[in-house]
C-alpha cells in the first residue's frame, strides 16, 4: 500500500440534488446537468449560481450526512454556457407495414464550473 506524504490535501466533495439528478461535485471540475431554469438565455454566461440543496459534503477524514439536506452548506458556482446532450436516436419499426420511422433528440443541458463548497461559513476547498 502506498503512503500519504504529509501536506498532501485529500478530496474535497459534496454530493448535490440539481436538476432532479444527483451529482458528486469538486471545486474547480464543470458538470454538464439538465436545463434546471427556462431563463439561461437571459442569465448568459458568467453567471453566479448557488444551491443549498447538499446531501453530503466531505472534506478530509469528515464526513457530514443531511437529513434530507445539510443545514448551512452551499455549493457556490458559475454557468459557464448552455449546450447540448447525446444524440437519442428513436427507431419504430412497423412490421406489417413494412416501414420504419426514424427520430432524434438532444436534451438541452447547461455547463457549469464549481468554484467553492461553505459549510457553516467556513470554505472547504482542494486548493
Amino acid at each position: 500500500m502506498e503512503k500519504r506524504e504529509e501536506g498532501v490535501e485529500v478530496d474535497t466533495y459534496a454530493i448535490i440534488d440539481i436538476g432532479g439528478k444527483q451529482l458528486r461535485v469538486e471545486p474547480g471540475r464543470f458538470y454538464d446537468v439538465p436545463r434546471f431554469t427556462h431563463d439561461v438565455n437571459t442569465l448568459g454566461s458568467n453567471t453566479k449560481i448557488s444551491t443549498n440543496r447538499i446531501l453530503l459534503i466531505r472534506h478530509g477524514s469528515d464526513i457530514d450526512i443531511g437529513y434530507p439536506w445539510l443545514a448551512n452548506a452551499v455549493v457556490k458556482g458559475r454557468i459557464l454556457h448552455s449546450c447540448f446532450g447525446r444524440k437519442l436516436s428513436i427507431q419504430k419499426i412497423y412490421s406489417n407495414r413494412k416501414t420504419c420511422r426514424s427520430r432524434g433528440y438532444r436534451e438541452d443541458m447547461i455547463r457549469f464550473v464549481v468554484d467553492s463548497i461553505h459549510l457553516n461559513g467556513r470554505k472547504a476547498n482542494n486548493q
